[in-house]
C-alpha cells in the first residue's frame, strides 16, 4: 500500500513538472513568435503613413524614392474593409472615357505610391486606374500586415467598388511582390469583373519565403520558431503566415494570368514563379522571365519588353 502511495506521489510530481514544462516552453514559444511578427509584420506607428515594419528596412531596397505621381486627373477614394479598417486609394482617369480598369498592388514595406509609375503607363493606354494603400501600409488603417491574407479581400472590396460605380468595368489585377501575390490570393476568391491578373515576382508562400530570410538574418532554424510565428501571427493579427499561400491560391483560379519574375532575384527565386506556373488553373497563362533583374525589377531592367509583354497579354480580353 505505501508503494503504491509513493508511486502516485511520483506520477503527480512527473505530472506538475511535465506541466510546468510545457507551460515555459509554450511561454518561450510565444515571446519568439511575437518577437518576430512585430518585427516582421507590424507598423509600429499606425498614426505615421510613412511607417514600416522593421524587417522591411532590411528587405526592401533602401534610399529607393517613389516615381512621381502620374498628371492624370485623380481622386482619393476610401472604403471599409470587412474587419472594420479604413482604406484608402487614389483612382486616376485615362484622357477618354473606357470602361478598362486596373487594380495596382503594391508590396511589402511600400504604399501606393511605389506603383505609380506603373499607373502612368497604364493611364496612357486608356485605363482607369486604382492604386491601394494596402492595410497597416500608406493612408489606410492597421497595424499588421498579413501578407495577402486579408490583402487580398480587401482588393476584392475595390473590384466591388469598381463594379457599383462601372457596371461595364473590365478590371485587371496587377500586383509586385507581396502585391503580386495578394492578386494571386484574390483571384481564387472571384472578384467581380476580373478579366484577367498579371502577378510579377510573387512568392509561393509567405511561410517558406519568411524561413529562408530567418536563416539569412538571424541563422534560425524553421524549427520551432517559424511554427511559433504561425500561431502567434493568428493570435495577433488574426491570420496565419501559413494562409498566405498563393501555390494554393492559383489552383482555384478562374482569370487568365501573367507570370513575371527577374532570374536574379534573391529575394523570391525564380524557381517560385515556375512552382505558381505550373500550378496555376488558369484558363490562359504565360509568363516573361526578365534576365537579370532583381526583385521587382523586371519592369525597371527591360521597360519595353515588360509593358509589350503586359499589353499583348491583356488585349484579347479588353474591348
Amino acid at each position: 500500500m505505501m508503494k503504491l502511495r509513493k508511486a502516485a506521489q511520483v506520477r503527480k510530481k512527473l505530472l506538475a513538472a511535465g506541466l510546468l514544462l510545457l507551460v515555459l516552453l509554450g511561454g518561450a514559444g510565444y515571446l519568439v513568435g511575437s518577437g518576430f511578427v512585430d518585427y516582421a509584420l507590424c507598423r509600429k506607428n499606425p498614426a505615421d503613413a510613412t511607417a514600416i515594419p522593421e524587417a522591411a528596412a532590411q528587405i526592401v531596397e533602401p534610399g529607393l524614392d517613389a516615381p512621381a505621381k502620374p498628371t492624370a486627373p485623380s481622386e482619393t477614394w476610401t472604403i471599409p474593409s470587412a474587419d472594420g479598417l479604413k482604406l484608402t486609394a487614389t483612382h486616376f482617369s485615362p484622357p477618354k472615357p473606357g470602361s478598362r480598369w486596373v487594380i495596382l498592388v503594391h508590396g511589402y514595406g511600400r504604399n501606393q505610391s511605389f506603383v505609380w509609375d506603373y499607373a502612368a503607363e497604364y493611364v496612357k493606354r486608356g485605363y482607369h486606374v486604382v492604386t491601394p494603400d494596402l492595410r497597416a501600409a500608406g493612408l489606410s488603417e492597421g497595424k499588421y500586415f498579413t501578407m495577402g491574407v486579408k490583402e487580398s479581400d480587401d482588393v476584392v472590396h475595390w473590384a466591388r467598388e469598381i463594379a457599383t460605380r462601372d457596371e461595364k468595368a473590365q478590371i485587371v489585377l496587377h500586383g509586385i511582390s507581396m502585391g503580386a501575390a495578394t492578386v494571386m490570393m484574390a483571384t481564387a476568391k472571384h472578384p467581380p469583373q476580373v478579366v484577367a491578373a498579371i502577378e510579377d515576382c510573387g512568392y509561393t508562400s509567405a511561410y517558406d519565403m519568411f524561413t529562408v530570410q530567418l536563416k539569412k538574418l538571424f541563422g534560425l532554424p524553421q524549427f520551432p520558431v517559424m511554427n511559433c510565428v504561425d500561431v502567434v501571427s493568428r493570435m495577433k493579427n488574426g491570420a496565419a503566415i501559413s494562409e498566405a499561400a498563393p501555390l494554393r491560391s492559383v489552383a482555384r483560379t478562374e482569370v487568365p494570368m501573367l507570370f513575371i519574375h527577374g532570374d536574379a532575384d534573391k529575394l523570391v527565386p525564380a524557381s517560385m514563379m515556375e512552382e505558381l506556373y505550373e500550378a496555376s488553373a488558369a484558363p490562359a497563362k504565360k509568363k516573361l522571365v526578365v534576365t537579370g533583374a532583381g526583385h521587382a525589377d523586371a519592369k525597371n531592367m527591360a521597360p519595353e519588353e515588360y509593358y509589350q509583354a503586359v499589353f499583348d497579354f491583356l488585349a484579347p480580353y479588353m474591348d
